[in-house]
């Protein structure tokens, strides 16, 4: 989290739309956090999306004109998104998704293993660890909770480098390392 994995979606997709692709940008419809059908950064980047409860919706909404497919969280679509985009990839639709390789233990995030094994290109984003300041590649969860996905932004999770992160949840670190993030 925090590492520039939606602004980079982002980023590409509005580059194909520059290229006049014709395009079309999923997100789980559990991801609310923001806003309902855009797909937001932390810095409040956005871009037009369809919400979908499961990856297979994708085929019911894919224009046959589509050359672009975006997904941002694509761990909160679970191991069938893997089928659907090797579908949309072996259709000639260039696919590109932005998600978490590892959950709040820093443990791998299905369906990431089994998407970067199959994908062209891969681009790890890492944010700034808020305790340390060195690169982060994982979200210390700063909430309570037994479920292995908990749906939040500031306040729920922070980056934190290898070093400094905890299996466990742990309080919020003082509110003068919050500055790193855009709100």
């Amino acid at each position: 989290m925090f590492s520039g994995k939606t602004e980079e979606l982002i980023r590409r997709i509005k580059r194909a739309v520059y290229g006049k692709q014709v395009v079309q940008v999923f997100k789980p419809r559990l991801d609310n956090r923001y806003d309902e059908t855009q797909v937001v950064s932390h810095s409040q980047l956005k871009l037009t999306s369809i919400p979908i409860e499961r990856a297979e919706e994708i085929f019911h909404h894919l224009s046959p004109k589509t050359q672009v497919v975006g997904i941002d969280e694509v761990q909160f679509f679970g191991t069938e998104v893997v089928a659907v985009c090797e579908a949309l990839a072996n259709r000639g639709i260039r696919v590109i998704v932005a998600g978490l390789d590892q959950d709040y233990q820093g443990r791998p995030f299905e369906p990431m293993p089994q998407l970067l094994a199959i994908a062209e290109y891969v681009t790890k984003q890492l944010a700034i660890c808020v305790v340390c300041g060195n690169p982060a590649n994982r979200s210390q969860r700063l909430v309570d909770s037994g479920e292995r996905v908990v749906v939040g932004a500031a306040g729920a999770y922070e980056a934190r480098c290898r070093k400094c992160h905890r299996a466990e949840p742990t309080e919020a670190t003082p509110p003068q390392t919050l500055d790193l993030f855009e709100h």
